[in-house]
């Protein structure tokens, strides 16, 4: 790609066509989140701004286009007029004077040929502008999918820290109130001391405080999943979210096209289309122009005559204009296109840039991610038995209540980061399937 230029097949590719690909969505979380991406795809408040810019790029494109065709124009006009001719003789003591009627109905024709097609570049420029809007919104709305799922993913994981922290309650108030009824029948040798009871009752406060934390965190995600989807952030969305099964391993030898379905790709390239017409346009205002003029309509001193084919008036003529002396601005103007293109060229190659690297960080995370799950689902299912092992022997009086505590805390801790882990895992392949452009295939 050299300096100011672009692949022109891009946007016209059997990728680009494709368009981005929302499978992964469904293969991801179901029809549920499906679902609730659909919703915000709706009734989203940003994207309907982001449609909106579509909108005005569209009109402005026509507008553009407008101006390389004749323009054509009905008109009409009504005079009525008194002269006063003063020092004229005949008129007594007072000047003579005279009313006169004109009336008229005229049909005007204009048009400015675009000879050397700087018209025509102008409106290609603003048509690749409007498509850069498209792709906009289509980048918008692939954003708004990823964030959609990945406020699920996380109102899920929520659910489950909420699920694990309450067990962790009631576990901390049965070992309290089993502590506290071994310290009334003063059961020394099974740890019933005061500084027990007190320990078990300190477990259970700050279990319950990390309770509320708990809640308080889902709390916010689902309101943040409720702005999402357009509606009030009231918190009565249905919050039975739970997090998936992991979809899989990623396919080898993914094809590099696959990124020329990205809507950010797209809209950059469209962009450096565009500044290339409008370097384009700007050179060509140095050359002459030519427009036409015709008129034709009636004239009349009478209303009723102003039909009439004997008040039949017409009018034609042609127009050359070459710009001579301008003050430097064609000049100014042919640079600052040019700096706007050069501009573009290099967004246009930070952008893919930072797709292959959105990419390749995606799919090393992914590596190193699985690694850690399959150990932190290890170290969950050795301190679930660690914990069981703990409470038999504090039940049979051959262990201490340090020790089931220690156990109990180390197995809700070890649940709880596997189940973060794993839904950074499944966040890290939206960001893999966003990177892409969807899916591991092409098509929608």
């Amino acid at each position: 790609m050299g300096e100011a230029g672009a692949p022109g097949s891009w946007a016209a590719s059997r990728e680009a066509r494709a368009g981005i690909d929302r499978r992964w969505v469904g293969k991801i979380g179901g029809g549920e989140l499906q679902g609730l991406v659909d919703k915000a795809l709706s009734d989203n408040e940003d994207l309907k701004s982001a449609a909106a810019r579509v909108d005005r790029a569209a009109a402005e494109a026509k507008i553009a286009g407008a101006g390389r065709l004749p323009s054509l124009g009905l008109g009409g006009e009504g005079r009525r007029e008194r002269r006063s001719f003063i020092g004229f003789p005949g008129g007594g003591s007072g000047a003579m004077s005279n009313v006169s009627e004109q009336f008229g109905v005229n049909l005007n024709a204009a048009w400015e040929l675009d000879v050397w097609g700087r018209a025509k570049a102008g409106q290609e420029a603003s048509i690749s502008d409007m498509q850069a809007r498209q792709y906009e919104y289509e980048a918008a709305r692939v954003s708004l999918a990823g964030q959609v799922t990945k406020a699920w993913l996380a109102l899920g994981e929520a659910n489950e820290q909420v699920a694990l922290a309450d067990t962790a309650v009631t576990a901390a108030g049965m070992l309290a109130e089993a502590v506290r009824e071994r310290f009334d029948r003063a059961i020394a040798d099974g740890g019933g001391t005061a500084a027990q009871v007190r320990l078990t009752e300190v477990e259970r406060a700050s279990r319950q405080a990390a309770l509320a934390q708990r809640k308080e965190e889902r709390e916010r995600v689902l309101r943040q999943l409720e702005i999402l989807l357009g509606n009030y952030p009231s918190g009565t969305l249905a919050a039975g979210a739970r997090m998936p099964a992991f979809p899989g391993a990623t396919p080898a030898g993914l094809p590099s096209e696959l990124l020329q379905r990205r809507p950010d790709i797209l809209a950059a390239e469209r962009g450096l289309a565009s500044s290339g017409r409008r370097v384009k346009e700007r050179k060509l205002a140095r050359f002459p122009s030519l427009s036409l003029t015709a008129a034709g309509g009636t004239t009349s001193e009478s209303i009723g005559d102003i039909l009439s084919s004997n008040a039949k008036v017409w009018a034609i003529g042609g127009s050359l204009t070459q710009p001579i002396f301008e003050g430097g601005r064609i000049t100014a103007e042919i640079a600052g296109a040019e700096a706007v293109e050069r501009e573009e060229a290099a967004i246009l190659r930070k952008t893919v840039l930072d797709a292959f690297g959105e990419v390749e960080q995606a799919l090393v995370a992914e590596t190193f991610l699985a690694e850690r799950e399959r150990v932190a689902k290890q170290a969950a299912a050795l301190a679930d038995e660690a914990a069981i092992r703990a409470g038999e022997e504090y039940a049979a009086g051959t262990g201490d209540v340090l020790t089931l505590i220690e156990a109990t805390q180390l197995q809700i801790d070890s649940a709880s980061q596997h189940a973060a882990i794993r839904r950074m895992r499944l966040e890290n392949r939206v960001d893999l399937h966003l990177a892409l452009g969807g899916d591991f295939v092409a098509g929608k």
